[in-house]
């Protein structure tokens, strides 16, 4: 069977009735983002019951949803030879260890530099499934946020990613130095996670937000700062930022949600935030694989300076 599940009908039962049936699609098939699913949709790849309906159809239950993924458009993405730190590489994914300053893909005001553009200088092939600006991106770090990614080379790799990411079977752990002290050893942060009311740019806790679950635990302290480990249950943006910020603790030199001034704004660009490790089965072999990304030097230099003091 083919990697690549161009042109291939996958059903689906609609099991809820009166849900929407982009809802039931998002639900249904993870590894697609909301806009793509708007447009396969608008484009007529998606059937209820052999008809094209819209995205704002509801089921009454029953119903068999077909979706056919269309052919990707070629991509206007350039590819460029940027330095690629992998950590690990097959057939079927590569895991990278992605350096702080560098986006993952092409958004607006940014075009080139990603790590999309470097891996399509690397790999003859991607995952279409998120769309040609997304190519092979099964989840995202934010620009500043360095670390362990793993991206998907082909379609069956990508779903079978997406799917762990949202069972949970990918673990994912952190790295984070925090203002303050955190007198307890570990702790849960709960707290659903939506656009800031009022800051455009910003996330936070708000009521109708998504449900987002952060874990975390004291690695070490230095009075008026702590280093933790933290590992997500789910994966919204600026998740463990917004969370640790809720706390009183907010990331070290974080320009959306930390403070102002630090003592350590020449070692760092960006929050103090590292990927350090991620478990996942092998979409493949299911075997199960750990890969770890040491700590950059940027936070090995903050730490440092912490442990003299």
């Amino acid at each position: 069977m083919s990697e690549d599940l161009t042109n291939e009908a996958v059903t689906f039962s609609m099991d809820a009735a009166g849900e929407r049936l982009d809802k039931f699609l998002a639900r249904k098939a993870p590894e697609l983002t909301r806009s793509h699913i708007q447009k396969l949709i608008e484009r007529g790849d998606v059937s209820v019951d052999g008809k094209v309906q819209k995205a704002g159809y509801k089921a009454r239950g029953g119903e068999t949803v077909t979706l056919t993924m269309p052919a990707p458009e070629p991509t206007a993405i350039l590819p460029e030879t940027i330095p690629l730190d992998i950590l690990y590489e097959d057939e079927d994914i590569i895991v990278v260890n992605k350096a702080r300053g560098m986006v993952v893909h092409p958004a607006a005001g940014v075009t080139t530099g990603t790590l999309v553009n470097a891996l399509l200088a690397h790999c003859t092939d991607l995952s279409g499934i998120n769309g040609e600006i997304r190519p092979g991106i099964v989840h995202r770090l934010d620009k500043d946020t360095s670390g362990v990614m793993v991206c998907a080379k082909n379609d069956r790799a990508h779903v079978a990613l997406a799917e762990q990411i949202k069972t949970k079977t990918a673990r994912r752990t952190y790295l984070a130095i925090v203002h303050g002290n955190i007198v307890e050893e570990s702790g849960t942060v709960k707290g659903a996670i939506g656009r800031h009311p009022t800051e455009r740019k910003q996330m936070a806790i708000v009521e109708g937000g998504k449900p987002a679950v952060t874990h975390f635990r004291v690695l070490e302290r230095f009075g008026a700062f702590t280093l933790v480990e933290c590992r997500l249950e789910t994966g919204r943006t600026h998740q463990i930022r917004v969370h640790m910020t809720s706390i009183g603790h907010p990331l070290v030199g974080d320009p959306k949600y930390g403070k102002r001034k630090h003592p350590f704004v020449s070692l760092i660009t960006g929050q103090a935030l590292h990927s350090k490790s991620l478990d996942l089965i092998h979409p493949r072999t299911e075997e199960p694989m750990h890969f770890e990304a040491p700590v950059p030097q940027d936070m090995e230099a903050i730490l440092t300076e912490l442990r003299k003091r």
